[in-house]
């Protein structure tokens, strides 16, 4: 556990390096120049680089606590954020990274995650408006996470996920509608991809067989994904919006909606990923932060009483630390 500190310290620090260089590399104009109203810095490829970094930590104890307490616990949470968008001519490139990984430990309990994200999206749109409100284009998605996930029992903890286990991949032709700082992108034809490469048959018994002689089902199963075949094609209907603004002084508020039909099975049941973070500034390098996400996919049915049910996945996380921004 110290070296996991240790290695968030030690992120922390470089990316407040990197961020100071940054800063100063613009300010001298040194291979970049500073433009537009929030300052950011264009290289002369014309690229504009911006990126976040935060570093949450919290920890708890107690030694002889009647009421009831753990007696050591310790939250690592680690993200980053970083765009690089192009612009030329009626045509504009943006690439956003969203990665996190966090973990508590809690004594007698051990060491559990309770953040792990991969998004990656990328969107190409040419004007077709004078006032660049319409664009048409395309969109593509990439999420998974870091590491395994497990579900603890009584029994112990089952595996059930991984990196690429599930990966979702998804492409899409459309219209994009940008007014301001909001955005919607529309597609019609939209195509998806659920992969699970990272041991697809998943057992939690020898050869998937359980104590009482019975078969036991493939993991991938709970992702409506064959575990021969490892990959799951879908065809539908998709409308990723976003919106970006300050909402006060000191407080931002970034969301994305994504919403997506499968044309072939079940079109009503319209699969929902959603994220929200509201940022509330204190200074330059400290600040406090809470997100939500939810989540709803029909073909995801490990919920219930039985473990075979699709349900509604949330997920909520409040919590302050140091912050580096570079550009």
């Amino acid at each position: 556990m110290r070296k996991l500190i240790f290695t968030f310290l030690a992120l922390t620090i470089s990316f407040s390096l990197v961020a100071q260089q940054e800063k100063e590399c613009c300010k001298k104009n040194e291979g970049a120049a500073c433009c537009k109203a929030d300052k950011e810095c264009v290289s002369k490829s014309g690229w504009s680089k911006k990126g976040e970094f935060n570093f949450i930590v919290g920890q708890g104890g107690s030694r002889n606590w009647a009421a009831g307490s753990q007696r050591f616990s310790l939250m690592g949470d680690v993200t980053l954020n970083f765009q690089a968008n192009r612009t030329w001519r009626k045509n504009i490139w943006e690439n956003n990274f969203d990665l996190a990984y966090g973990v508590l430990n809690i004594s007698k309990v051990g060491l559990r995650k309770i953040d792990d994200k991969i998004d990656f999206t990328s969107l190409f749109r040419h004007s077709v408006s004078k006032n660049n409100v319409i664009g048409v284009g395309g969109w593509f998605n990439m999420r998974s996470q870091f590491h395994n996930g497990y579900d603890y029992t009584a029994t112990g903890k089952n595996r059930i996920s991984g990196l690429m286990a599930p990966g979702y991949l998804t492409l899409a032709p459309g219209i994009e509608l940008r007014p301001k700082c909001f955005s919607m992108f529309i597609s019609p034809v939209a195509s998806r991809m659920i992969v699970f490469t990272n041991e697809p048959y998943s057992f939690q018994y020898q050869g998937g067989v359980k104590p009482d002689g019975t078969s036991e089902v493939p993991l991938s199963w709970f992702y409506n994904v064959d575990p021969e075949r490892k990959v799951r094609f879908e065809f539908g209907a998709l409308v990723s919006t976003k919106l970006s603004k300050n909402i006060a002084k000191n407080v931002g508020y970034r969301t994305r909606l994504d919403v997506f039909s499968n044309y072939v099975d079940d079109p009503q049941n319209i699969d929902v990923f959603w994220n929200n973070n509201f940022e509330f500034k204190v200074n330059k390098c400290l600040s406090a932060s809470y997100t939500f996400d939810l989540i709803y996919d029909d073909d995801v049915k490990m919920f219930g009483p039985l473990k075979n049910k699709a349900a509604t996945q949330m997920r909520s996380q409040l919590g302050v630390g140091l912050v580096a921004k570079f550009r």
